[in-house]
């Protein structure tokens, strides 16, 4: 059964006094999860719809399907899969905030991330977004908190490009910023003075944190309250995803935490059109909506994950099948097979220190073994940076072992 806004009752209402749409009000809220926070000067609250709960029963489904088909994965595919996504995250964060980036930036980062190099723009970006695939874990329990993390991600990245628009409050901002439409409407205010930020900050850090509350439900609705606070001039919207990403890391597989922003830019207009509604003054605190659009974009990441990874499985199997036909040497064949992961679970390939690491042979021996895969016309590389990447070409063997 659809939920119906409570805006769509104001409107219905055609007496002067509103009484038919208040007293849905009050039953809803009579009826709902109060919850120590205001919007518009009315109680934030959520009511237990039962589509929540499906939504949550299916994304619950199809993780366990994730599960047992990364126990089944090879190390190596899974370990360029996430790195993949990971990529696809960072630059698809950005984009939705009209942030510019490049998977060959974003790559040679992650490569180097161990040089420390904060000169690199997105260097804390990208270093906290590893994190989630080591389950490392981030304090988020003060306003304080939320700025240290802050930092780590974006300030370097904002001190370099506009420094004006760094944090210039004790903790958050000090100045009004409004939230504009793409014709410069403005669709929100943050909140204001900056007490009131720290306050309402730490109120929506006690909601995330609550441990009665399911961790989906939690995270969605911290996710709209940092929207709806607002708290920095520049990093807001790619903040609050990383959160809710590293929130999902603390129930889920790690890869959830590497597909929120790819689905929610498929359909970016639900998204936002989820945070126009729960801020309408007409809503009156009810944040249910927000939910069960959070749980739809959920239950679709981990429907995508799952058919990604699943495809991706039997192809590997298909043409695993293919590499007794190209060599009899055992070892050519290990290496002929982490090529193949590396073709089909990876973007750019897999580096010569991996294949390194992984054939435990010396790097003449390697590259003799890369040059008779090349001599078939059966290897693909690159070189980015000064690295340089190895794959198999897919379209070669099929037509050799066909």
């Amino acid at each position: 059964m659809k939920y119906d806004l409570l805006k769509k009752y104001y409107y219905e209402d055609k007496s002067t006094d509103k009484e038919s749409y208040k007293t849905v009000y009050l039953r809803r809220l009579d009826k709902g999860i109060k919850l120590d926070f205001d919007i518009n000067g009315y109680p934030a609250f959520y009511n237990e719809d039962i589509e929540i709960f499906k939504t949550i029963i299916a994304i619950q489904r199809t993780h366990e399907k994730i599960i047992d088909l990364a126990f089944k994965l090879p190390n190596i595919a899974l370990d360029q899969y996430a790195r993949r996504c990971l990529i696809d995250e960072i630059i698809l964060t950005n984009d939705i905030e009209g942030v510019y980036s490049t998977r060959r930036e974003i790559g040679s980062i992650l490569s180097d991330l161990e040089k420390k190099n904060q000169k690199n723009r997105f260097f804390g970006l990208v270093n906290k977004y590893k994190m989630l695939n080591e389950y490392q874990v981030i304090d988020l329990r003060t306003s304080q908190d939320v700025r240290n993390l802050y930092d780590e991600l974006f300030y370097q990245e904002i001190l370099a490009e506009d420094p004006e628009d760094l944090p210039d409050g004790k903790i958050f901002r000090a100045k009004t910023v409004n939230v504009t439409d793409a014709t410069q409407r403005v669709l929100h205010e943050g909140l204001m003075p900056e007490e009131e930020i720290i306050r309402a900050m730490d109120k929506a850090l006690d909601i995330l944190n609550n441990q009665d509350t399911d961790l989906i439900i939690r995270t969605a609705l911290f996710h709209y309250m940092f929207g709806y606070i607002h708290p920095f001039y520049e990093g807001n919207g790619r903040l609050s995803r990383f959160i809710s990403s590293y929130m999902l890391t603390q129930a889920f597989h790690p890869l959830t935490g590497y597909k929120l922003s790819y689905v929610i830019k498929e359909d970016l207009t639900h998204y936002y059109k989820a945070f126009r509604e729960c801020n309408d003054k007409r809503n009156r605190g009810d944040l249910t909506p927000f939910i069960l659009m959070f749980t739809e974009v959920l239950k679709r990441m981990c429907s995508e994950i799952y058919e990604d990874l699943e495809q991706r499985y039997k192809d590997m199997a298909i043409l695993s099948s293919y590499i007794p036909q190209l060599t009899n040497d055992e070892q050519m064949r290990s290496l002929y097979y982490v090529l193949l992961q590396a073709s089909l679970f990876s973007e750019e390939g897999i580096p010569t220190s991996t294949l390194l690491e992984i054939s435990k042979v010396s790097r003449p021996t390697l590259i003799k073994r890369l040059g008779e895969i090349e001599k078939k016309g059966l290897l693909k590389k690159q070189m980015i940076e000064k690295t340089k990447y190895y794959q198999l070409d897919l379209n070669g063997m099929s037509a050799i072992t066909r």
